[in-house]
């Protein structure tokens, strides 16, 4: 068996973490993660594009190119199930998010015409591709969006109001219905102002299109963040090569820059801000803070120019600021592993430190002999002013691109993203050529903080669905819904954590569910509102 030592090519080496598992999960081609979220059951979504055919631990053959493909998984990384949704062409799943009903909204990119998963055909070059799921992956609705471009999404969020706000990016001119003075909901509405625009839209809870906002310079800009504010209003981030044009307002201090914008609830530019140095600087995350401000995350190359005050100490570092609630920066600070890191994660924790979470490129020995430069998972603490608290690694003898850094409700942490390595060093799961591959970690200096609710309702008031969550192991069981009267309305064999119940052809009023295993019996109460 090898062995492998890893060159450290840094002097920090506090860590606290330990590995508690690792998994993989894929078929025997390739499989890429590109998002991760925690699930209300404790357990964890998954969601990226496949090339696999059945296999490995993949259930479903692979339709045409890449292919959505979503894993959901328990606390303990076991399959809950798992969903393979395609077209004729190549499908990117970027985004997921949970939604208040139990479910999940999917966001990503496809140039697939109608026909297998896909309603729709494309409208360009690609569209974007959005897919509602319920609690256990039955698709509710679909909407393809698009231009005659090219129509990329990154990032997707549930709004107050039970609808979603999608930011992507678009070289589309206005679609041609359109021009001609006719209706087209899923169409473009505004000209594109240079090679590639920030594009943002809002749909209500059925997917429809309520409105829809282009914003760019003369070259190339692209939307990588976007979530509500507490406003009401969305703040936006990506990267920016244009000059001062358009819609833009200042020029660029290097290569590319950190282009950050707050719009308000329909759209309209409330403030901008250009951050960046003489090199390129790359935005990935945005997202408001506890006291209103803002956490920026991305890398950079840059030496300390421009407002970037913090210049790089080896290649690429990662770049985080710290802005206050109208752009002005609180602090910066870089943070250097190899020559190369990548920055694609970055969260608050409830104790108002963050998560950084991404992938560096660092120098690993085999043997002793060979020495090659392979990209492997990086994990970093830091405290609310920028302190470095403690960093982990994890890697295996190939590239191994982490796309996701979660806390999880234990008090440990979950690493989420795409290995291409063999089995050697911390992977001892492979499936195929690029798998999904995803490390628990546990800290040390934590005591486990698991406060789990016995049984819970998602959500609660609720119209038609809601999700009974158990929060304890169980084997078999029986769910029973009463009125408040005691009358047994439904009653049904159960085994999984997550157990749907209809109560939209009831009255409105409280109904109780109550939930008997083979390891403990719980009720909560549910109310059916209009």
């Amino acid at each position: 068996m090898l062995r492998f030592y890893v060159l450290i090519l840094y002097g920090f080496t506090a860590t606290a973490q330990d590995i508690l598992w690792e998994k993989s999960y894929g078929g025997k081609q390739a499989d890429y993660l590109f998002d991760a979220q925690p699930t209300a059951d404790y357990g964890f979504i998954l969601a990226g594009s496949s090339l696999s055919l059945k296999g490995g631990n993949k259930e479903q053959d692979n339709i045409a190119d890449l292919d959505y493909w979503i894993w959901k998984m328990d606390e303990g990384g076991e399959l809950d199930w798992q969903k393979n949704i395609g077209g004729s062409g190549a499908d990117m799943l970027y985004s997921i998010r949970n939604t208040r009903d139990g479910g999940f909204i999917l966001a990503g990119t496809s140039d697939s015409n109608s026909g297998f998963h896909k309603k729709d055909s494309c409208r360009g070059k690609e569209d974007l591709w959005i897919v509602k799921l319920d609690a256990k992956g039955g698709e509710q609705w679909q909407r393809t969006i698009g231009g005659d471009g090219h129509d990329i999404i990154k990032s997707i969020a549930q709004t107050k109001d039970g609808g979603y706000i999608l930011g992507g990016s678009s070289s589309s001119n206005v679609s041609p219905l359109i021009l001609k003075g006719q209706a087209d909901m899923f169409g473009k509405n505004e000209e594109c102002r240079g090679s590639l625009d920030y594009w943002i839209i809002k749909l209500d809870s059925e997917g429809k299109v309520k409105w829809q906002k282009t914003l760019g310079g003369e070259y190339s800009d692209m939307l990588e963040s976007i979530e509500q504010t507490t406003d009401g209003g969305y703040i936006i981030g990506g990267h920016s090569n244009s000059p001062s044009s358009q819609d833009k307002t200042e020029e660029n201090r290097g290569a590319g820059d950190y282009w950050i914008i707050k719009i308000d609830k329909d759209g309209n530019t409330e403030w901008q801000k250009l951050l960046g140095g003489n090199g390129d600087d790359h935005l990935y995350i945005i997202s408001q803070t506890k006291d209103g401000g803002y956490i920026v995350g991305g890398n950079s190359n840059s030496d300390s120019t421009g407002n970037k005050t913090k210049t790089n100490r080896e290649g690429t570092d990662m770049w985080v600021v710290k802005l206050d609630e109208k752009g002005d920066i609180l602090w910066q600070e870089t943070y250097n592993i190899g020559k190369v890191d990548v920055l694609a994660s970055l969260i608050e924790n409830q104790d108002g430190t963050f998560l950084i979470g991404g992938y560096a490129q660092t120098e690993v020995a085999f043997e002793k002999i060979d020495k090659k430069e392979i990209n492997d998972y990086i994990a970093i603490k830091i405290s609310d002013e920028g302190e470095e608290l403690w960093r982990q690694m994890a890697g295996s003898s190939g590239e191994d691109v982490m796309k996701k850094l979660i806390e999880t409700r234990d008090g440990g942490y979950l690493l989420a993203g795409t290995s291409q390595g063999k089995i050697s060093r911390d992977r001892y799961s492979g499936k195929g050529s690029n798998d999904f591959w995803v490390v628990k970690l546990k800290d040390k200096d934590k005591k486990n903080q698991d406060n789990r609710i016995r049984i819970e309702a998602i959500p609660n008031p609720a119209t038609e669905y809601t999700n009974i969550i158990v929060g304890f192991e169980f084997t078999t069981g029986t769910a029973t819904l009463y009125d408040l009267g005691g009358r047994q309305l439904q009653s049904f064999l159960i085994k999984d954590r997550t157990i749907p119940v209809n109560i939209g052809s009831y009255p409105q009023g409280i109904y109780i569910v109550q939930v008997v295993t083979d390891t403990g019996t719980e009720s909560v109460k549910v109310m059916r509102g209009k």
